[in-house]
Order: C-alpha cells, then sequence, then structure tokens
C-alpha cells in the first residue's frame, strides 16, 4: 500500500510528460498555421476601416526622397529611381498596413533599402513612396480578402507615382523597381501609366519587377531582350536547384493583373537572368555573377563589399533557378515573419547595378533622346530682360 502513493506520482509524471511531448510534437507539425493564424485580421475586407490614406505632398509620405526633390544640381544624378518596396508589415490588427508602423518602417530601413535600393542609389535620386502595403498575411492566403487587400494598396502606389510624375520628374529618365508585392504593383503601374504614353515609355530606362509575375505571353511592355535595351521588362521569381515545393508554389500560387482583378497566373512566367541582363533560357554561369551581399543594417549611402560567383543560375518553365551561394551570409535569419518576407541580402546587388548603369549609359547616348531642362528653384526671382528695338 506504501507503493501506492509513489506509483501515482509516476504515472502522473509520465503523463505530464507525454502530454508536453505531444503539444511539443503538434506545436512543431501545427506551428505555421498557428503563427499564420495570429496574423489575420480576423474581419472581412468588406467591413474593414483602412488607416488614413497617405498625401504624398508631404514628406512623411515617402520612405526615401530626395532633400530638394524639386530641383537638382549639375553634380546630381542623371536618373530617377521609383521604387515600390515589398512586404514588410506583418498583419494582425490590419489588413493593409498604417504607414507609420514602425517596425515595418524598421524593415524598409535596416533590410529593404540597402539590399533592394543601394543598387540604384549611385546614379539615381530615389523616391520610395510609404504606401498602405498589404500584410504579409495577404501574402500567405489566396483569401478573396487577400487580394482586395492587394488592389486596395494598388490605389496608393499610383497615386504616388502620379504626383512624382507631376511635380518631381520633370522630363527626367526614371526607371521602376518594384520588390515582390511591390513588383506586382508595379507591373500594373507600368501598364496603367507608362504603356500607353509615349513620352514615359521613351524616358523609362526599365522596370525592374523583383520576385514578381508577369505572363509571358502578354507584359506589358516588351520583355528585355539584351543587356542594352531600355523601356523594357525584367520579371523573376527565382528558387533555389532542388526546391521543387517552392517554385510549384510560384507556379500555382503567383497573383497577376487581368485588367483590375488579380488572378492566378496561367502559363509561363516571363523570366529575367540578372546574370545575363536578359529574358533568356541560358545557362548562366558563376563565374558570370558579379556580386551578391548581405547589406542589412549598413549605413544608408554606403556601397557595400561585394561577393562575385556566388550563384549560377538559369530559366527553367518560368521560374529563375538559382545554385544556392556559398557563403554562410546568405543564409535565411530572423523570427519566422522575417523569414517569409524577402531576405535580407541581394544575390544580384552587382549585376542589377551594372544592368542600370549600362542601360541609362545607352539612353544618355542617343543624340535624339530629349534632355531635361534644369528647374529653376522656388523663390528664385527672375529679372526681366530690356527689349531693343530692331527697325
Amino acid at each position: 500500500m506504501a507503493d501506492t502513493p509513489r506509483r501515482t506520482r509516476l504515472w502522473l509524471t509520465g503523463a505530464a510528460l507525454l502530454l508536453v511531448g505531444l503539444l511539443a510534437v503538434g506545436g512543431m507539425v501545427w506551428r505555421d498555421d498557428i503563427l499564420r493564424t495570429g496574423l489575420d485580421p480576423k474581419e472581412p475586407f468588406q467591413t474593414y476601416e483602412p488607416p488614413p490614406a497617405p498625401d504624398y505632398a508631404q514628406r512623411e509620405a515617402w520612405s526615401l526622397s530626395p532633400s530638394q526633390p524639386l530641383t537638382w544640381e549639375e553634380g546630381d544624378p542623371p536618373a530617377d529611381v521609383f521604387f515600390v518596396g515589398p512586404t514588410s508589415y506583418d498583419g494582425g490588427s490590419h489588413w493593409n498596413a498604417p504607414i507609420d508602423d514602425p517596425r515595418a518602417d524598421q524593415f524598409f530601413r535596416r533590410t529593404v533599402g540597402p539590399n533592394y535600393v543601394g543598387p540604384f542609389v549611385r546614379m539615381g535620386r530615389v523616391f520610395a513612396p510609404r504606401y498602405r502595403q498589404a500584410s504579409l498575411y495577404s501574402m500567405l492566403t489566396l483569401r478573396d480578402d487577400a487580394r482586395e487587400a492587394r488592389r486596395f494598396a494598388y490605389g496608393d502606389v499610383r497615386q504616388a507615382f502620379t504626383h512624382y510624375m507631376a511635380e518631381y520628374n520633370q522630363g527626367r529618365p526614371y526607371v521602376i523597381v518594384g520588390v515582390e508585392q511591390g513588383g506586382t504593383l508595379a507591373a500594373r503601374l507600368v501598364a496603367d501609366e507608362v504603356a500607353g504614353d509615349a513620352d514615359r515609355r521613351r524616358r523609362l530606362i526599365a522596370a525592374y519587377l523583383i520576385e514578381t509575375a508577369v505572363p509571358a505571353g502578354a507584359p506589358p511592355l516588351p520583355l528585355c531582350r539584351t543587356p542594352e535595351e531600355t523601356g523594357c521588362l525584367a520579371p523573376w521569381m527565382s528558387a533555389y536547384d532542388g526546391d521543387r515545393e517552392r517554385a510549384q508554389m510560384l507556379r500555382d500560387r503567383s497573383l497577376v493583373w487581368d485588367g483590375g482583378q488579380l488572378v492566378n497566373l496561367s502559363g509561363s512566367a516571363a523570366c529575367y537572368n540578372p546574370l545575363l541582363g536578359a529574358v533568356s533560357e541560358a545557362d548562366a554561369p558563376a563565374r558570370l555573377a558579379k556580386g551578391a551581399t548581405n547589406a542589412t543594417s549598413l549605413e544608408w549611402g554606403a556601397r557595400p563589399a561585394l561577393q562575385t560567383r556566388q550563384v549560377s543560375a538559369q530559366c527553367e518553365g518560368g521560374i529563375l533557378r538559382v545554385s544556392r551561394p556559398r557563403s554562410a551570409a546568405f543564409r535565411p535569419t530572423g523570427s519566422w515573419a522575417n523569414q517569409r518576407k524577402m531576405p535580407g541580402y541581394n544575390l544580384f546587388y552587382g549585376d542589377l547595378e551594372a544592368s542600370y548603369e549600362l542601360k541609362l549609359a545607352t539612353l544618355l547616348a542617343d543624340p535624339t533622346f530629349p534632355r531635361a531642362a534644369r528647374p529653376i528653384p522656388q523663390g528664385v526671382e527672375v529679372e526681366p530682360s530690356p527689349l531693343h528695338r530692331i527697325d
């Protein structure tokens, strides 16, 4: 009888350990579902009240912009960069992020800016609008609410581009860069605001749509077929060699625009190979790679050290198949949510930098390319010229 309490304690201890083990296993099995559910706003988009709209006449509505956007000096970069950033807001409270969310802003400043804006900074004034981006949760589900959130975000991006063109561009050559969600929005922006305007098409250096699906058979502008070509699209979606799950997910779940609706990609996606500087299915060996970098947390404006020959790449079935980089600097880090956003490194930093500079040089070397006149700074008084009578 004395052993009964002891056996009971042992039994209870074993049961508790078993329960803990089952909970641990369950947590591992359903971890993604549990964390994803935590980001669900749990409100239909139709009844959701979005955050206040940005005012692009105000500096606070831009993550990056020149200190004097209305003017430029002789030594300033010769072109502009309109940059539409990727998902930086996790979700939970909103379908669409407030433009002043501190964690989203920190992710942009620490990760997105140095890694994805960086390749374009040396030759361009950067205009990167804050917009009410669809949350990370909207990227992890194909629910109609998520598509509506992404459609809603496009309204801000289009408004920002309209303001940029009307107030700041003033006839300068420009490049459009969109990354992931921002690339999808930039693809529609090109279709709506550039493709049908001869002057804007003439001054477009290129549109780089990073990790973005664009239908191969119906792009809004010609695809970049040569490294020197300008006014063209350079879209791609990538997966590492052997990662069949991601490659299939990209084919099955990528959304593209059909008029004003986001629909599942049908058919093949257009595939630009950054190592070749062209839409091509040719194999690009690692010796062509001009430089990968992990620039996360690098001081803004500093050019990062580049590691050449890190990856090879080849377009296959609409997906850019990339070899796994050798350096440990190019491995996913951070929280569960951050590992599902754009990574804190750019495997094609040097390739994008070289491509952009080559295309800009080609455009500026064309004697027929219209040169933008330097604007007169606001507040400068202009003296009238004396009139002389000619007999």
